[in-house]
């Protein structure tokens, strides 16, 4: 039973979101949405609130750090599409992380 709901305004940025839709929420949004942090952190994404791209490698380390943890604590609960989505995106954050700090 999953219900679209619209949001008048948006209370981090004071941005009006009157009649936009939200995606649902679900493991795979959450993780996609930690995934685009470690980018911003990592300068590659341009921060949506400042328009500027920062660069903060300790915080995208532990936001690697806080998927890998989430991907072991739900090890055996997560369906097959789920798993690769992690696995994937694992790889992929390490991979700019280590590109980014060198």
């Amino acid at each position: 039973m999953e219900e679209e709901k619209t949001i008048k305004n948006d209370t981090q940025t004071g941005e009006n979101t009157e009649g936009k839709e939200l995606p649902p929420l679900d493991f795979s949004t959450f993780i996609l949405s930690l995934s685009t942090s470690v980018l911003m952190n990592l300068g590659l994404v341009e921060n949506p609130v400042t328009g500027k791209t920062e660069k903060e490698p300790a915080v995208a380390r532990q936001t690697i750090e806080l998927i890998t943890l989430l991907q072991e604590k739900t090890k055996g609960n997560l369906s097959d599409e789920e798993t690769k989505l992690m696995d994937n995106v694992l790889h992929e954050l390490r991979l700019w992380y280590v590109k980014a700090i060198s």
